[in-house]
């Protein structure tokens, strides 16, 4: 057994050879793999020898775990310990201190500034539609058709009751005259049976006429004075006629009047210069004055946008500028920025046109309007824009991009890279953003490093190797270069 335990150490032992100039870990590896190969070769040994009996192999198993145990651990001293890692690569910026526009701006709505609904004043059906939707159309264009013919034969009619009207007027008048001739043939008979009565009345009391022949002069006066009263009767029932039918030519002409007005209005124009909307009706629907507006013309040069800012903003500009004429020289001085949807800037700036005359009893704001230049329509109603007030200036404001701030349960962090580029991470109150970047209130100084890339690998003290942010002009190797 002795002997048998010898020649397993000196096959070991040479089955143990590692080679000078391996590695530490890959003279770790053939280590171990060397003894598990000796553990079963010897183990193959033993048990291929039926003669010899399970109490004397044992031993030489339990030698032979010792031998591995112990070169086990002189394989494991042997290997030497891994490298450290190289730092974090991350990308950084300064923070970045100048002057900027002071408000974060308001949401605005942008609407023209006449919104004329295009709507069927006469009911008829539609015959045409005249303009391309979507396009400009100019004051007085013709935008929609209605069939004619009815209100062409009204017109016709009315023409006719005038022409009978104006008939009847002429037919007075004649009557007119008329009655003026008999009243002065009826005041010449009176006149005569006057003459008769001034004559018979004396020649009576001297009793050379008969008392009847006096009495009949003054009973022929007296009806030729009926007769003239009769005949005045007539002349005021003429006047009265001719009144009567001038008034008739008045409404004759007032139907055709307003019978041509309604032909007029089958053709529907625009009545302002501005860009029509999509036709909510088609060719051959019935329209009329109740009906839903056939379109919408938008005047949008200017274009007009709408924001609502707080009550307290509104008293503090109150405050700041008390009287009227102050406050008039201040808002003829705004000059207002509008960002798009897309985070363009228009390239034209807008002024300030109203305020409301009362604060929003649901959000408690007040309505504003501005008014932006808009030649050539790029704008359009009902876009939405952040409008900003250029000339209201935020001083040494200090600035990172919008990247570097990290939010955490309500909170903002930034990591900042300090001396020895060890990491730390620091909370911050952030402001308002400019564009792709954002102003930090407090927690930062001007000119430290922040880490723009990699925040979220990075931890306090941590060592970090850092680069330029891509783009950015205010990163420490941009300002070296």
């Amino acid at each position: 057994m002795v002997a048998m335990y010898q020649e397993l150490r000196d096959q070991s032992k040479s089955r143990l050879i590692r080679p000078p100039r391996a590695t530490a870990s890959r003279q770790a590896q053939s280590c171990i793999s060397g003894q598990t190969q000796n553990i079963q070769y010897w183990t193959e040994q033993i048990m291929s020898d039926p003669h010899k009996k399970l109490t004397s192999a044992f031993p030489a198993v339990l030698c032979l775990t010792g031998v591995f145990l112990l070169i086990s651990s002189g394989c494991s001293k042997a290997t030497t310990q891994p490298r450290a890692a190289a730092p974090l690569d991350v990308e950084v910026v300064r923070v970045e201190q100048k002057d900027v526009p002071a408000s974060g701006g308001w949401i605005g709505t942008l609407d023209g500034t006449v919104n004329a609904e295009i709507k069927a004043q006469v009911t008829g059906y539609l015959r045409n539609r005249t303009y391309a939707e979507g396009s400009l159309v100019t004051k007085g264009q013709v935008l929609f058709e209605i069939d004619p013919r009815p209100l062409q034969a009204a017109l016709d009619q009315a023409r006719a009751a005038l022409n009978e009207a104006e008939g009847q007027v002429a037919q007075s008048k004649s009557q007119l005259l008329q009655a003026n001739a008999q009243l002065l043939q009826a005041e010449a008979n009176q006149g005569k049976a006057q003459l008769d009565v001034n004559r018979y009345t004396p020649l009576a009391q001297q009793r050379a006429v008969t008392v009847q022949d006096l009495d009949n002069a003054v009973q022929a006066n007296l009806a030729a004075k009926a007769q003239v009263e009769a005949a005045k009767a007539q002349v005021e029932m003429a006047k009265a006629a001719i009144v009567a039918n001038q008034a008739a030519v008045g409404a004759a002409k007032a139907a055709v009047a307003t019978a041509d007005l309604n032909l007029g209005f089958t053709k529907i124009v625009s009545p302002i210069d501005g860009i029509a909307g999509i036709a909510t009706a088609q060719v051959g629907d019935l329209v009329s004055p109740a009906s839903a507006s056939l379109t919408t013309v938008s005047a949008v040069d200017p274009i007009r946008v709408y924001f609502s800012v707080s009550e307290q903003e509104y008293l503090a500009f109150r405050r700041m500028y008390p009287g009227a004429i102050e406050q008039q020289a201040r808002v003829q001085q705004i000059r207002y920025q509008l960002v798009l949807a897309d985070g363009t800037v228009y390239p034209r700036t807008g002024h300030f046109l109203l305020a409301d005359r009362q604060v929003n009893l649901q959000t408690g704001t007040i309505r504003i309007a501005a008014v932006f230049p808009n030649p050539g329509s790029n704008l359009r109603p009902g876009q939405f824009g952040r409008i900003r007030d250029l000339t209201d200036i935020n001083k040494n404001a200090l600035l990172v991009p919008q990247r570097a701030v990290t939010e955490l349960q309500g909170g903002y962090l930034v990591a900042v890279v300090g001396p020895g580029n060890k990491v730390s991470i620091q909370p911050v109150k952030v402001g308002e953003d400019v564009g792709a970047m954002t102003i930090i209130t407090e927690g930062l100084k001007a000119g430290e490093t922040v880490i723009v890339e990699g925040t979220q690998r990075v931890r306090p003290g941590m060592v970090v190797n850092p680069k330029p942010f891509a783009g950015s002009s205010t990163s420490p190797a941009a300002e070296e270069r």
